[in-house]
């Protein structure tokens, strides 16, 4: 009985990631509002039934997402840009990271950016989780900052973190939006000036 209900849950959970990652393959490849929940089932291979017990509403399937990419995104930047040579180096491999990002299979911009574009205003729920994520990557360039860079005054690294993420950021829009990789160089350039 046991190792039957084992199996149970490990079924469910294989078809509750099958459910998240075809939904955020649709949803970061075609948009969310152009997303509808029966192609979400069709491609995910699922019945409407098997959806709805793992997700009560389409919004639930998009924190999955964003919960998906953002675990995604934070375990190889950080993996990435750890990989370098200590000091600046690992301050300006996040956008080295985003250079390989852009010229990867399907880059698509900034998943979060594209989601909250969609939302209603008053959606608390996905622009919270989408805060919080950006807060993240704010943290993440931090302790970069404070690991490589001892000549930084600490009180001046919550500064110079949102500095480094906004031009992050920017260089993610632009570069989808020119479909071109120079807003990444450029980003990467004024960083440097910013740490030097």
């Amino acid at each position: 009985m046991i190792y039957f209900m084992y199996i149970c849950i490990v079924i469910q959970s294989k078809t509750k990631n099958r459910i998240i990652e075809t939904a955020s393959f649709l949803f970061y490849k075609n948009g969310y509002n152009s997303t509808g929940i029966n192609e979400i089932i069709s491609e995910a291979g699922i019945a409407k039934a098997t959806l709805y017990s793992h997700f009560k509403s389409k919004e639930d399937i998009c924190l999955a997402y964003l919960n998906f990419k953002n675990t995604t995104f934070t375990e190889n930047i950080e993996k990435f840009a750890t990989s370098k040579t200590k000091g600046k180096a690992q301050v300006l491999a996040i956008f080295d990271f985003l250079e390989k990002f852009y010229h990867g299979d399907g880059f698509n911009g900034c998943w979060c950016i594209k989601t909250v574009s969609e939302i209603p205003h008053d959606n608390e729920k996905i622009r919270n989780e989408i805060q919080a994520q950006k807060r993240g990557l704010i943290q993440f360039i931090s302790k970069l900052i404070i690991n490589n860079l001892d000549d930084v005054d600490i009180k001046n690294v919550p500064q110079l973190s949102r500095k480094i993420y906004l031009l992050y950021e920017s260089a993610v829009s632009e570069s989808y939006l020119h479909q071109e990789d120079w807003p990444i160089f450029e980003a990467k350039s004024l960083c440097l000036q910013l740490i030097s």
